[in-house]
């Protein structure tokens, strides 16, 4: 898909208007998202993406559909164990409902920016050197069976390098300042707790494009079709973390699933110029993982669930 310069700039600004009206709207009167509300508000992003591969479909044909569809499809799965560490991040620092909405909004905009700059920078490797194709397609099947084997995840932000320079060079206030990320005290700038967390979303953000990018790339090293799904799966992780943030223990399985998708994206990669696996065959496998997944998380609750019902 050889998209025009202005095919590039209309989805951006459009993407811009979203964003913006999204800031306007939570910005008159901070507060906290109800499940019902980012319920709607999912099915709306999800609504779009859905618009947009139609238009795809008749532009440009059925194939490229296919691939924004299955990058689409990947990046959201993806995305589902995303969402828990952004939920322990909150809970570790006890950031306030009403402004988790914030720091998302701002940590997507940072992720937007991140995730083109490694589109630019894979397509570009992979049309300059095929041999990485093979690198990839290795890190995301160590990256799966690595998701796989691992127990509990925990969270440690004291580890956090990005956090660690940070408190190098800035004062950090005790308490959060009105939502603020910065406010100035005695003549000096100091930052508040609601930054610190916001720097940790961006950082953990960027280790899980290592993952996604790849993973998408197995799909198409169309750069249009991969940012265009990217931009869709994180316009709508806002909504999606406050639609799935008191039942993702419910999916107690789903991580088993999101690692197999992994090891098959990977698998795709590395045997790409030998068998070629059909696009509509490798979203079929992934949906399928997913559905699987889920159902048998509701089917064989966690214990604790269990206890607790």
């Amino acid at each position: 898909m050889h998209a025009s310069i202005w095919f590039w700039v209309l989805f951006n600004v459009f993407v811009l208007l979203l964003l913006v009206l999204d800031l306007w709207r939570f910005s008159r009167k901070p507060r906290e998202v109800r499940v019902r509300e980012a319920l709607l508000w999912t099915l709306f992003w999800v609504g779009l993406a859905v618009g947009f591969g139609v238009l795809i479909r008749f532009t440009e044909g059925s194939q490229k559909a296919l691939e924004f569809a299955t990058g689409y499809v990947i990046e959201e799965s993806l995305s589902m164990d995303n969402l828990f560490i952004f939920l322990l991040i909150f809970r570790y620092f006890k950031v306030p409902g009403t402004q988790q909405h914030r720091v998302l909004f701002w940590g997507i905009i940072g992720a937007l920016v991140m995730r083109g700059i490694f589109i630019a920078v894979g397509v570009g490797l992979i049309r300059r050197f095929h041999w990485v194709i093979y690198a990839f397609g290795a890190f995301l099947i160590y990256s799966g069976i690595q998701m796989m084997v691992s127990k509990e995840k925990e969270i440690h932000p004291e580890r956090n390098p990005v956090l660690r320079l940070f408190r190098r060079f800035f004062n950090v206030t005790e308490d959060y300042v009105s939502g603020k990320f910065m406010v100035e005290r005695e003549g000096r700038q100091w930052a508040t707790p609601l930054l610190i967390v916001l720097l940790l979303v961006e950082s953990t953000d960027v280790l899980f494009a290592t993952d996604s990018i790849p993973a998408v790339l197995a799909i198409t090293t169309d750069p249009f079709i991969v940012y265009t799904s990217n931009v869709f799966a994180i316009l709508g992780l806002r909504s999606l973390y406050f639609a799935l943030a008191g039942l993702m223990r419910l999916f107690h399985l789903l991580h088993y699933g999101i690692s197999a998708i992994l090891v098959f994206v990977g698998g795709k990669m590395l045997a790409e110029d030998y068998w070629r696996i059909p696009t509509y065959i490798a979203l079929t496998v992934i949906g399928a993982i997913l559905t699987v997944t889920i159902l048998l998380s509701l089917v064989f609750p966690e214990k604790e669930n269990q206890a607790a019902a």
